[in-house]
């Protein structure tokens, strides 16, 4: 049952990666992958709150928490894209935007995760 669960989270996480990201592409310039740091920084942000609050606090069951954390999290959040695009950039020879791409990716999922274990404890 828990596979079930990991699966359907990770389709509705794959769903909502894809129409952020294709949304963030239509109004911002395509010189910079910035679809894909949003999720990036949006899933690491709502893991953080899943672990860090629903589940530290014991507010969700076993198979919600897997549901949401390895499969809606895991299937919006995307380290492969991430890869995909950096390699692009320096293949295209845009070596300083494929470092802040890696930096951004790096340091802002950091600071979301962050994020969320303050928020978890100021309202716990």
């Amino acid at each position: 049952m828990v596979y079930f669960f990991v699966g359907i989270g990770a389709a509705l996480g794959g769903i909502l990666r894809y129409w952020l990201s294709d949304f963030v592409f239509r109004i911002l310039p395509e010189t910079f992958p910035y679809g894909t740091l949003l999720v990036n920084v949006a899933g690491s942000f709502l893991l953080g709150l899943i672990m860090f609050y629903f589940d530290d606090r014991e507010l969700i069951g076993t198979n919600l928490k897997v549901f949401l954390t390895v499969g809606f999290c895991g299937g919006f959040t995307t380290f492969s894209t991430f890869s995909l695009e950096t390699i692009n950039l320096f293949r295209e020879t845009q070596f300083f935007l494929g470092l802040i791409n890696i930096l951004l990716n790096l340091a802002l999922c950091l600071f979301g995760i962050f994020i969320a274990y303050l928020i978890s404890k100021i309202i716990g």
